[in-house]
């Protein structure tokens, strides 16, 4: 059995996604589709941030699905930086702990659109970082017509975030974050779906050695990331088994054909193939989740 590391839900329906004919699958979908492929609960991430939200959903909203689904769903909440005043002196830490009280494990997706050493967001890390939540985030190549938080080429300012936050357990997302698991990637093609060998000298490989970074695999960027190249994949995931997490990043009944198995397939074909240990199989699928969110 897996858990899902990250996915959006919403028990009411919500405007569709600008331009498109899809929404965010209720819990019973879900439900419904992890039935099928075999993963036991997820973590839900409230879509908080205007940048990306067709459909807003709050932590209590998140909050009332996890009471009446206690045993499928681990709710997150998604604290904004611009949140009591859009101010860096504000007490953020009022309402991770309220949030946390109610049985959040960490905080997330933060996909606003500020730079990664935003005076905001600091104060976002600083607290998340004093409440002991787990930081979920999304990377954006810019600022504008896009969301999540904003870094440069080879991930400069997450680099120097962590310097400042060594007690502050990330887990990294999205495609600007997982190009940077070769060598060769370029302002170019980071914002994508790179595709072919994975050279030396990524900044993943790199920020993965310090101690509170985790890779969120969820979504095409993350599951790119592994099978673009297979063998350097399979090798990847065994060297970082204690840092990787399995995840979907589900956000409409369609994804059933794509994000819902992609990643689940390729671990399996890894296992039967020989190329991926069970030890390191069953750390990515459910365990690391359990050990870092205290499960």
């Amino acid at each position: 059995m897996y858990i899902d590391i990250h996915v959006h839900t919403s028990d009411r329906p919500g405007p569709n996604r600008y331009g498109t004919d899809e929404t965010y699958a209720t819990p019973a979908q879900l439900i419904e589709m992890y039935d099928e492929v075999g993963i036991e609960k997820a973590v839900i991430l409230p879509g908080a941030n205007p940048e990306c939200s067709h459909r807003m959903n709050s932590t209590i909203d998140i909050l009332d699905i996890v009471r009446e689904y206690p045993d499928r769903f681990i709710p997150f909440c998604n604290v904004d930086p611009r949140n009591i005043g859009n101010s860096a002196d504000a007490d953020l830490s009022y309402l991770i702990n309220y949030y946390k009280d109610l049985g959040c494990k960490g905080i997330g997706e933060v996909c606003a659109n500020l730079y990664f050493d935003d005076p905001l967001v600091l104060n976002l890390f600083d607290h998340a970082q004093r409440c002991q939540m787990p930081v979920t985030f999304h990377v954006a190549t810019k600022q504008y017509g896009t969301y999540g938080l904003i870094d440069d080429l080879h991930l400069p300012r997450f680099r120097r975030v962590l310097e400042q936050f060594p007690d502050l357990t990330f887990f990294c997302h999205s495609q600007a974050f997982w190009s940077e698991i070769s060598g060769d990637v370029t302002d170019e093609v980071r914002g994508g779906y790179p595709k072919g060998p994975v050279t030396p000298g990524g900044a993943v490989p790199e920020v993965l050695e310090h101690p509170n970074v985790y890779g969120d695999l969820s979504a095409g960027s993350g599951h790119n990331a592994v099978s673009r190249d297979p063998e350097f994949g399979y090798a990847f995931m065994e060297q970082y088994q204690d840092k990787l997490l399995f995840g979907t990043d589900v956000c409409a009944p369609k994804n059933r054909n794509d994000v819902l198995v992609w990643l689940k397939q390729f671990m399996e074909a890894g296992l039967e193939q020989g190329k991926l240990s069970q030890q390191a199989f069953d750390k990515i699928a459910r365990g690391n989740a359990v050990r870092l969110l205290g499960l």
